[in-house]
């Protein structure tokens, strides 16, 4: 009996899954904190694989909220480097980056086929207003 419990102990030691440490460690390069009384602050800080962000704030007048402002900056999978500026304010969160996309400049060229739809709308609209007013006559 003690044999069967002792292979049932061995045989789950053996099963457990058996776990490494393959996770890369990324080493903090740089951390500077600056955290003043009257509520600014700014941050500093770098990695070991390329990351950068530097952030300062600093309180909104009577508001309870910080303004803030920074830029961060990364290495993208295809190489590709990623630098984002920011102001976060009352306006909201403003990124600046050359990656980031453009809405077209309006008012941009309305294709033809959109201009026939509207007229056709237009005449549908002008026509069925026409049928409404006969019926209230009749």
């Amino acid at each position: 009996m003690k044999f069967v419990i002792l292979a049932c102990v061995a045989a789950v030691a053996l099963a457990a899954p058996q776990y490494s440490s393959s996770e890369e460690v990324v080493p903090i390069l740089k951390y500077d904190r600056v955290q003043e009384d009257d509520g600014r602050y700014s941050f500093d800080f770098e990695t070991g694989n390329g990351i950068r962000v530097s952030q300062a704030g600093s309180p909104d007048g009577d508001e309870d909220s910080v303004i803030k402002a920074g830029e961060y900056s990364y290495t993208a999978p295809d190489g590709t480097l990623v630098v984002v500026k920011f102001v976060a304010d009352e306006n909201g969160y403003q990124p600046q980056s050359d990656l980031l996309p453009v809405a077209p400049a309006f008012p941009h060229p309305i294709p033809q086929f959109v201009l026939d739809q509207i007229a056709f709308a237009a005449e549908e609209d002008a026509a069925r207003a026409r049928d409404d007013s006969d019926e209230r006559y009749n």
